[in-house]
């Protein structure tokens, strides 16, 4: 069972949200957040699988939210769907930034919110639509000299690769088609590759492979 909660400051929303998803056999919303610190709070009590987080709401935002449960490691497999009216919104790479697994736009699609919550609940990211690739890059772009990291001297050549690939939003069979490599290898790879940049997940990933200057912007894996 997929355990969620919900934090938006309309009461509409999420009774819309809770509707959609309590219908599905396999989740159920746990608790409902009008604020971030309500959010921060109900996350240590119930620890959900994942959270739906409005980013704007009064008081404590959504950004100041993540940035709480992404630093709590009792949190750790608290997975944080970021939910925003706009796409190309400047809070939402602060958010990854912070420990979101990626972000949806709040006119999504009903199915689509569900494959969502499956996805992120299953450990992976929301990085395959373009947009958030695009966003990732455009912020990473406006630092004058990339970041240089330690813990990225410690990656094999082969996990390089592999976290470059992950920055262009490919999938474990993606990146697995692409290597010559089994799905399970890829996964064990990128496994390995978030254990020695502390990431917290794939989407973290991502920017840390912008940051570093490992990926530039406008980068494609062909």
């Amino acid at each position: 069972m997929i355990r969620i909660i919900l934090a938006d400051d309309q009461g509409l929303v999420r009774a819309g949200f809770r509707a959609l998803l309590d219908a599905q056999p396999e989740m159920t919303v746990v608790a409902e957040a009008a604020d971030g610190a309500e959010a921060v709070r109900l996350a240590r009590e119930h620890r959900p699988d994942v959270v739906l987080m409005d980013i704007r709401m009064p008081g404590t935002d959504g950004l100041t939210a993540t940035r709480a449960i992404g630093r709590d490691e009792t949190l750790s497999d608290v997975r944080i769907i970021i939910l925003t009216t706009f796409e190309l919104d400047e809070y939402v790479f602060e958010a990854v930034r912070g420990g979101a697994a990626g972000f949806l736009v709040k006119d999504t699609e009903p199915a689509e919110l569900i494959q969502a919550v499956r996805v992120v609940a299953a450990g992976e990211a929301l990085l395959s639509p373009s947009v958030t690739r695009r966003l990732i890059a455009e912020f990473a772009s406006r630092a004058k000299e990339p970041l240089v990291s330690e813990e990225l001297d410690l990656l094999t050549d082969r996990e390089r690769e592999v976290l470059a690939l992950v920055a262009s939003g490919l999938t474990n069979d993606e990146i697995g088609a692409r290597l010559y490599m089994s799905p399970a290898t890829a996964k064990t790879h990128v496994s390995r590759t978030m254990t020695k940049l502390h990431a917290r997940d794939r989407a973290q990933l991502v920017v840390i492979a912008y940051e570093s200057g490992l990926v530039r912007p406008g980068w494609s894996a062909g």
